[in-house]
């Protein structure tokens, strides 16, 4: 009794060890976002532009717009400054916004923009890492007009898992600031 008791575990032995194992193929993230359509609007302060019409756009009493991405818990807050020989503040006061993430930022890398038919000037920065805020923008015609944007996902930051989004929303606020237009 005792010899086939040990022959069968010895053949179980065997005969689990006889498959030929495979390890398990890495699984992603599969992601859809809706095409963007994107219709021109006016900002209550002197500019419009074009945004994805899958945004909610929204204005304050104190002059902030809001688009808002509500299936990707995604926020742009965006505000409008006259330019009223402070231009070196108003640049200083965005870019300060910019870099006090630096402790949560792996890197910020900042992008030039130019639009010289629409007369508009600034810079797009992207900050890497799990920052409250990945995309900040400022736009300006150097005389008159100022606006600032900032890109704020109501979730804890954790940069792998936004990045898809991020990605998507990074390219409405190209188009938003490649068509926008000053008023005045």
């Amino acid at each position: 009794m005792k010899n086939s008791i040990l022959l069968l575990f010895i053949a179980f032995i065997f005969q689990s060890c006889s498959e030929n194992q495979q390890p398990k193929a890495k699984s992603f993230l599969a992601l859809e976002y809706p095409a963007a359509n994107y219709t021109r609007v006016d900002f209550q302060h002197n500019f419009s532009s074009q945004i994805n019409d899958k945004s909610d756009l929204s204005f304050s009493q104190s002059g902030w717009s809001r688009l808002a991405y509500p299936r990707l818990k995604a926020v742009v807050n965006i505000t409008y400054r006259k330019v009223d020989g402070n231009l070196k503040e108003l640049f200083q006061e965005a870019e300060k916004l910019t870099f006090s993430h630096t402790s949560k930022a792996d890197g910020i890398s900042a992008i030039p923009f130019e639009n010289r038919q629409n007369k508009t000037y600034g810079k797009l920065f992207e900050v890497s890492g799990n920052a409250a805020s990945n995309i900040q923008f400022h736009l300006t015609d150097s005389t008159e007009n100022f606006m600032t944007g900032s890109l704020y996902f109501q979730v804890q930051p954790n940069f792998d898992s936004i990045e898809p989004a991020l990605d998507y929303i990074r390219k409405d606020i190209v188009i938003l600031m490649e068509q926008l237009e000053w008023s005045q």
